[in-house]
């Protein structure tokens, strides 16, 4: 046999050979799924609730118009520190102190008509305590005269004219009582007077004084709505001319952030926070939970439930206020924040990566457990439909025996990317982890091999 021969005899079993082999691992790995493992481990595991909101001082006011008029003077500006009761701004006052001026008048007036009443109150009770004098004088005179008459003592016209004195003097008492009871009455109502005249004084001050606004606490000018010459417009909250400007404590400063309905249950007062500011990126802020919301509030139009005269099926969010620790001077109200809140926190507890928890019927289980699966499709025979068929069941897949069995778990809290199990597991175990078109598909019993194992970082 020549060279040439053999060398092609020798390449033509070397490929029947190889042929074979590569026949021999397809039929091997032919329905075998490829899975991404890792073992399962203990970690620390920190629960967040993330949401949104924007900076607010904790005690700020809106300064709103008290009375019509037209704004003459601005005495601050943004940014402006101010104290309590510091002059911010003046409306006009002409007619205001026309009025408190005359009105004062009048209570001068009033006053001295009082004056007048009470003295002539004074003069009716002294007259009234003369006539009773006169009277008492006048009783014993006529007493006396009734004695002497009957004893034949005096003559007749004396004792006539005793009597006469006598009831004189009873008339006399009567109209001075009389003038009395007119003078207190004059009296009475020169006071209502007076009082109505004060009462109309305090009135018409306080158009007065609402012409200065001061400020209601001690703190920040964050913003002023209005400009000299334009009117003020009191008693309706959004109508131009009644907000004029706010007044901002900044020395407590939180972060109001909405949280969505299905975590407000887990947000509690004093859970610790980490709080990023949109206007200065790279730095994070500490804080806690100092309020929690208890009413719903319509994520589409901002408004509480108890506001909305019909149901309604949208998202709502609940607020929750948390207290910055230690705020940057810079911060301003209205500023975007980002709010992770720690809600739970477990050390060294059995945890898995969140996506390889996956739900499987008990209707699947069941056919498992009496067929072989191959690849994600299983080969049993349909079994007679059960009641609970339809429930899931919460769980893993375990690789055991290069297969992947079912394992029901029970879970704690939820970390970033893993969640703790309480039960179900032991640490070592090798789970299927990956990728997620695997899991969403895997049957129950499938021949599996490790493609790729995964180690997932601490959460």
């Amino acid at each position: 046999m020549t060279k040439r021969r053999k060398f092609f005899a020798i390449a033509g079993l070397a490929l029947a050979v190889g042929g074979a082999a590569v026949f021999s691992i397809y039929r091997a790995r032919r329905g075998v799924v490829a899975v991404e493992a890792a073992p399962v481990a203990r970690k620390d595991l920190t629960s967040i609730v993330t949401a949104s909101g924007e900076i607010r001082p904790k005690n700020y006011t809106n300064v709103l118009a008290e009375g019509f008029g037209k704004i003459t003077e601005i005495l601050v500006h943004e940014g402006q520190w101010v104290r309590q009761g510091d002059v911010l701004l003046r409306v006009e006052s002409t007619q205001p102190a026309a009025d408190v001026a005359a009105q004062r008048a009048a209570l001068s007036s009033a006053e001295a008509a009082v004056r007048a009443a009470e003295a002539s109150y004074r003069s009716a009770t002294a007259e009234v305590n003369q006539q009773k004098a006169n009277l008492d004088k006048a009783r014993f005179d006529w007493e006396q005269g009734q004695k002497l008459y009957s004893a034949q003592l005096i003559a007749l016209q004396e004792y006539q004219a005793r009597k006469a004195a006598f009831e004189a003097a009873q008339a006399a008492l009567s109209a001075a009582q009389a003038r009395m009871q007119q003078t207190r009455a004059q009296l009475a109502q020169a006071r209502a007077v007076l009082d109505q005249t004060r009462a109309q004084l305090t009135r018409v001050q306080d158009v007065l004084r609402k012409t200065t606004y001061r400020a209601p606490i001690s703190g920040m000018v964050t913003y002023i709505a209005v400009r000299v010459g334009e009117n003020v417009v009191p008693g309706i909250q959004n109508a131009q001319g009644s907000y004029l400007m706010t007044i901002s404590d900044m020395s407590v400063v939180t972060a109001e952030v909405r949280v969505d309905e299905t975590d407000i249950t887990s947000i509690r007062t004093g859970q610790p926070a980490e709080v990023t500011i949109d206007a200065l990126p790279g730095q994070t802020f500490s804080g806690h939970v100092t309020e929690v919301g208890t009413q719903a509030i319509v994520r589409s139009t901002g408004l509480a439930t108890t506001q909305t005269t019909t149901s309604t099926e949208q998202a709502k969010d609940f607020k929750v206020v948390i207290t910055l620790d230690q705020p940057p001077a810079n911060l301003r109200p209205g500023l975007t924040v980002t709010a992770k809140i720690q809600t739970a926190h477990r050390s060294h507890v059995l945890a898995v990566p969140i996506q390889a928890l996956v739900v499987r019927t008990r209707g699947e289980l069941r056919q498992a457990e009496h067929g072989t699966s191959s690849g994600t499709v299983s080969l049993a025979a349909a079994t007679q439909p059960d009641a609970d068929a339809g429930q899931q069941v919460q769980g893993v897949f375990v690789i055991r025996n290069g297969r992947a069995v079912f394992v029901p778990v029970q879970t704690g809290i939820m970390g970033i990317t893993d969640i703790e199990v309480t039960g179900g597991l032991q640490e070592g175990d090798w789970i299927v982890v990956g990728s997620y078109r695997v899991l969403r598909t895997l049957r129950p019993g499938a021949s599996v091999r490790v493609q790729k194992q995964t180690s997932t970082p601490t959460s």
